[in-house]
């Protein structure tokens, strides 16, 4: 998903300036939070009816995006 900024949104003013999706207060480390615990793409979506399909995969692919700049240190 190249266009996920589209559907994501900084600001300092909403939850600290943590990425989220536009036009809501849901971050994109709860959605990642959310998958991480086992819940499936259909239960998320049940459970906040303001996001779509769309919106989960463009919070993995930013997360994918932010991973790929992560170097790692030899101490």
């Amino acid at each position: 998903m190249e266009q996920f900024s589209s559907y994501i949104s900084i600001d300092p003013n909403i939850r600290f300036g943590k990425p989220c999706i536009k036009g809501t207060r849901i971050a994109i480390v709860d959605i990642l939070q959310w998958l991480a615990s086992g819940m499936s793409n259909t239960e998320i979506l049940e459970d906040y009816p303001l996001l779509k399909q769309e919106h989960i995969l463009a919070a993995l692919a930013f997360a994918a995006n932010r991973e790929s700049f992560i170097k790692i240190v030899a101490a």
